[in-house]
């Protein structure tokens, strides 16, 4: 969806609306709130993460329940890469330009994106 890690960390289950399929950014960059689309395949593998992991508040959450943290976040992206033998030297912040990318290629308008 493009977000910044603590915009991820910072979704609410409240935020999710799968009838109108967009997602609730609340104090995005610049403590403003935003509408990001809900991509249509991602709405299921949430609501089978919801059943088998049953957060409370937080989409993302520790083991001890509360907000999840950026570097715990970056942490996974770490290991899921080496697991994937991806090599490259890039942070999660890299997933956000990607997206980008795909939508510039893909004939999105820039005011857009």
């Amino acid at each position: 969806m493009g977000l910044r890690v603590s915009e991820v960390v910072g979704i609410k289950l409240k935020d999710i609306d799968g009838d109108r399929m967009v997602v609730h950014i609340h104090g995005a960059k610049g403590k403003k709130d935003r509408i990001v689309p809900l991509p249509v395949i991602l709405l299921p593998k949430l609501r089978t993460y919801y059943k088998l992991y049953k957060p409370k508040e937080y989409l993302l959450e520790g083991r001890y329940g509360g907000q999840y943290s950026k570097g715990g976040v970056q942490s996974v992206f770490k290991k899921a890469m080496k697991k994937a033998g991806i090599k490259k030297n890039i942070g999660i912040h890299g997933l956000r330009h990607s997206y980008a990318t795909h939508l510039l290629e893909s004939g999105t308008d820039m005011r857009f994106i």
